[in-house]
């Protein structure tokens, strides 16, 4: 009885194409759930920058008017400022 039992240990091998299978499959399926969850984080990374830029671009919107109001307010500060002298030289 022995030696089954001793012969049957001693031929025992580990089958490679079992092993292979049995890791190599978790790992296929760790790196899909890996690569999923990355594509997913840069996916909203992308979306806090569109919302990032949509709100510059509101901002440069409103740059513009306000430049635009302030060029025409210069304007008619220079006018003012030029009746003034051509008064003071009238005077003067």
């Amino acid at each position: 009885m022995t030696g089954v039992l001793a012969a049957s240990s001693s031929t025992s091998s580990v089958n490679p194409t079992a092993v292979l299978i049995s890791v190599g499959i978790p790992f296929v399926l760790c790196a899909a759930i890996a690569v999923i969850v990355w594509a997913y984080f840069r996916l909203q990374a992308h979306r806090a920058d569109a919302v990032a830029m949509a709100e510059y671009r509101k901002l440069a919107e409103q740059a513009v008017v306000n430049q635009q109001e302030l060029r025409t307010e210069i304007a008619r500060l220079t006018l003012k400022v030029e009746a003034v002298e051509k008064l003071m030289r009238d005077v003067g």
